[in-house]
C-alpha cells in the first residue's frame, strides 16, 4: 500500500519534479494507492487539475468535503471516497461552495399527488422537440416528461404520429406552442433541426409567462434578451448543455469547460442569468443567483448514449411543471435520471433509461 500526504488542500499548481518521479515510481509498482485528504495535484476548490496528479484507489477525507473531490476532473482521481469527522465543524464556512444531495432530499423535492389531486392540478407539461428527420427526440423526451411526475404531457411539433404510437397518453398539438392548451411549463430543444419556423416556436416558448427548459437545438437558437427578458419578468429558465454547447455560449473551447467545470457552471449561469445543468461526468447545477453548486452524484458512465439527454430533458421540464423551482426540478431531475441509468440493463439505450425512471422513483420514496 502506498499512502499519498504529497501535497495539502493548499497546494496549487501540479506535482513537482521530484513528486512525480515518486508518483511515476508507485504507478509502475501497481500497488493500491489511498490519498489523505485528496489526491496531490487535485486543486481542492475547484477539481481542476493544472498539472501532473496522483491518482487514488481510495480517498479518506476529513472534516468536510471538498469540491475538487466531488467536481471532475478531481472526483475521477479520487477513487472511493471516505469522509471522517475530526471535530471540525466550528470551523466550516456557513455556505458551502459544493452541495450534493442525497435520497432523503430529493424524497422531499419529488411531488405526490393528493386525494384531491387531478391532471390538470399536478401539472401539464409541454414539450416541443423533434422533427421529420429526428422522431426519436421528441419521443424520448416526451418519455422523460411521462415520468416526471406532471398530470399530463403536451406535444408539440413534427413528430406527433411517432409520439401518439408510442404514447397515446399524450396530447398532440401540431402547433404553434401558444395553440396547444394551457401548459405549467415548456421544455424545448431537442431534435428540433434548424430553420425559420423552429426558431419562431423557440422564441414563442421563451416569450411565454411559465418555466422553460431549453436544451440541444434549443440552446443554438435561443435569444440572449429573451433570456434577460425572463429574468427580468421574475420567470424561472433552466438551460441543459453538455460541454460543447456550454463552450459554444461562453464562447469558450470545449477542453476549458471539461477542466474548470465548477467554474464554467458558475459563469454560464451568471452570463444567462439562468439557472444551469451542465452535463456530463459530473453534472452540475448553477443558480443564477450564486450559492452553492449542485453536483449530482448518481451518474454513470451508461448513461454516455444517444438520447439520454432527450430523456433527462422531458424528466426536467415534467417536474417544472409541478411546481418545483427551476434549481430543485434540475437537481431531483440529475439525481432520478442517474439512478435510471444504473437500474437500466447494461450496456442500457435511452428508452430503457427512460422505462428504469419507475424503479428509480420507487428506491427515492423507499421508507
Amino acid at each position: 500500500l502506498a499512502v499519498d500526504g504529497i501535497v495539502g488542500i493548499g497546494g496549487k499548481g501540479g506535482l513537482r519534479p521530484a513528486a512525480v518521479e515518486l508518483v511515476d515510481l508507485v504507478e509502475a509498482a501497481g500497488v493500491p494507492v489511498v490519498s489523505v485528504d485528496l489526491p496531490s495535484g487535485v486543486d481542492a476548490d475547484t477539481g481542476e487539475i493544472p498539472g501532473a496528479a496522483v491518482s487514488a484507489d481510495a480517498t479518506v477525507t476529513f472534516g468536510t468535503y471538498k469540491p475538487g473531490l466531488l467536481v471532475d476532473p478531481g472526483a475521477d482521481r479520487a477513487g472511493a471516497l471516505r469522509l471522517v469527522d475530526i471535530g471540525l465543524d466550528p470551523y466550516l464556512p456557513e455556505e458551502p461552495e459544493v452541495e450534493a444531495v442525497q435520497h432523503a432530499d430529493v424524497a422531499g423535492l419529488l411531488p405526490q399527488p393528493a386525494a384531491e389531486s387531478d391532471k390538470y392540478r399536478r401539472g401539464v407539461v409541454g414539450v416541443v422537440a423533434g422533427s421529420e428527420r429526428y422522431p426519436g427526440a421528441a419521443v424520448l423526451a416526451v418519455a422523460g416528461a411521462l415520468r416526471g411526475g406532471a398530470g399530463a404531457v403536451r406535444y408539440v411539433g413534427a413528430a406527433a404520429d411517432a409520439v401518439i404510437a408510442r404514447f397515446p397518453e399524450t396530447l398532440v398539438s401540431a402547433g404553434p406552442p401558444h395553440r396547444a392548451g394551457r401548459v405549467q411549463s415548456w421544455a424545448v430543444g431537442p431534435g428540433l433541426g434548424e430553420d425559420r419556423e423552429v426558431r419562431q416556436r423557440v422564441g414563442e416558448v421563451l416569450d411565454s409567462d411559465v418555466p422553460v427548459l431549453v436544451d440541444a437545438d434549443g440552446l443554438r437558437l435561443m435569444d440572449r434578451d429573451a433570456l434577460r427578458d425572463r429574468a427580468g419578468r421574475g420567470l424561472a429558465t433552466l438551460l441543459t448543455p453538455h460541454a460543447g454547447e456550454a463552450a459554444a455560449l461562453l464562447g469558450e473551447q470545449r477542453e476549458r469547460v471539461e477542466a474548470e467545470r465548477l467554474g464554467a457552471a458558475r459563469r454560464l449561469a451568471a452570463e444567462t442569468r439562468a439557472t444551469v445543468l451542465l452535463k456530463g461526468s459530473s453534472t452540475l447545477v448553477a443558480d443564477p443567483e450564486g450559492g452553492p453548486v449542485r453536483v449530482n452524484a448518481t451518474g454513470t458512465g451508461w448513461l454516455a448514449t444517444a438520447g439520454t439527454g432527450d430523456v433527462l430533458s422531458g424528466l426536467a421540464g415534467s417536474l417544472l411543471a409541478t411546481g418545483l423551482p427551476a434549481r430543485e426540478a434540475a437537481s431531483a431531475g440529475a439525481y432520478l435520471h442517474g439512478l435510471a441509468g444504473r437500474y437500466a440493463p447494461v450496456p442500457p439505450g435511452a428508452s430503457e433509461v427512460a422505462a428504469a425512471l419507475h424503479d428509480a422513483w420507487r428506491e427515492v420514496l423507499r421508507p
